[in-house]
């Protein structure tokens, strides 16, 4: 029998802890927030449905997108044990100079669209938290304003070659005069891929007032109060800012591009030139021999071809054949700390983050970057912890393994 008595009130008071209420609303939103699929329903909540659907949508059925989630879902850690990991070193270098974690913000376009703050509340939290901004070329804030609001810290751009080649050679050094240290030569967009949320929701830039949009803004009305009160929505690198986002794409973009252009780019840039959108073994082996800096595995974010390789999956295969020569960076599909983890086992050097980053954009501003930068980095601590290892250089393939559910047939 358990012995009863009457309680001792000192002892309730005791366990009784009242929190100090959060007064501050974007404060007590963002701390709600624990993981970036919490963010993503903040920034669904607080965005008009065409803004967020640009963001969160891919091309055709997104079944890119959808499985590049899933392979990093299908992984499975394998742990060592009694390694005494209570500290864990984050930090590393990556093309050419250092990041204090292994992943960046990666280039995104129309980013003021989501959020007012757009690429300056991206470069000063990227510079807060010592790791690369990357700027796009449909960006709406200018190389010189994001140098500005990052100017101790790595700025990269990303470039697309355009019809007009001397838009592209203009940018190109402007971004080397402002001082970004790495260019991203952007090879996976020839032409528009078929974004249809995008088509469903009449989205164009700038954004077109109809009844469906407006009846949309009614439960928003702090993002038009932004977007109505700040300056104009406007590409900062393109004079032609009218129509949907693959009219405007189809009109800039020259499906010609080859290799030939490469090697103007590289005459005009002095830093590091990265090729990002590589998506198999024998092209990442081609430009390797040319001599780039460094290669982004991408598909777009699935954004451009529906059904293209995920960029984790071809991981591996691309790291045998050209790890030792070349430094490999990942994007599409990250959503967690574990799945960076997970990347720099299997052989990459280093992350990119778009949609992550956007939804922190969306859900709170500059504040909400911070909390995205946050949970990934917590994330990738505990998981490194857990894992038994105590840096980057430490992780292997021997802590992981992708569990395969969709096999080629041979």
């Amino acid at each position: 029998m358990v012995k009863r008595q009457l309680p001792n009130p000192a002892e309730i008071f005791e366990l009784m802890q009242f929190r100090k209420p959060e007064l501050d609303a974007k404060k007590r939103r963002l701390e709600s927030a624990l993981t970036i699929y919490d963010l993503r329903r903040i920034a669904k909540r607080r965005t008009p449905r065409a803004a967020f659907d640009y963001t969160d949508g891919a091309a055709e059925q997104e079944l890119s997108m959808r499985r590049a989630r899933q392979a990093f879902q299908d992984i499975e850690f394998h742990p060592s044990i009694l390694r005494g990991a209570a500290e864990v070193d984050t930090s590393c270098e990556i093309f050419g100079g250092p990041s204090a974690l292994p992943f960046g913000i990666a280039p995104t376009g129309f980013t003021r669209l989501m959020q007012t703050e757009g690429e300056i509340a991206g470069a000063g939290a990227a510079g807060a938290a010592g790791i690369p901004f990357s700027l796009s070329t449909l960006g709406t804030t200018s190389i010189e304003d994001v140098k500005a609001a990052n100017p101790r810290g790595r700025n990269w751009f990303q470039l697309y070659v355009m019809r007009d080649r001397e838009i592209s050679y203009d940018l190109t050094r402007r971004a080397a005069a402002a001082g970004f240290d790495t260019l991203f030569f952007t090879v996976d967009t020839p032409v528009a891929g078929a974004r249809l949320r995008d088509k469903r929701n009449g989205f164009s830039i700038p954004p077109a007032l109809t009844v469906k949009t407006i009846v949309d803004a009614i439960p928003r009305p702090w993002w038009w109060y932004d977007f109505l009160t700040t300056p104009k929505l406007e590409f900062a690198s393109l004079s032609s800012t009218g129509g949907t986002v693959g009219e405007l794409l189809d009109a800039a973009m020259d499906p010609t591009i080859s290799f030939d252009d490469l090697e103007t780019i590289r005459g005009l840039f002095p830093g590091k030139i990265v090729i990002k959108g590589v998506q198999n073994v024998a092209d990442a082996r081609k430009l390797v021999d040319l001599g780039v800096d460094g290669i982004v595995l991408s598909n777009h974010g699935g954004r451009q071809l529906d059904r293209a390789p995920v960029p984790f999956r071809l991981l591996p295969e691309v790291v045998r054949e050209v790890g030792k020569d070349t430094e490999i960076a990942i994007d599409t599909g990250i959503m967690s700390g574990a799945d960076i983890v997970a990347s720099i086992a299997l052989g990459a050097k280093f992350t990119l983050i778009g949609r992550a980053y956007l939804y922190g954009l969306m859900a709170g501003g500059r504040e909400g970057v911070d909390r995205a930068i946050w949970i990934l980095a917590d994330q990738i601590r505990r998981t490194m912890k857990l894992l038994g290892v105590a840096s980057l250089a430490e992780l292997g393939p021997q802590h992981v393994t992708q569990l395969t559910r969709l096999q080629p047939v041979r």
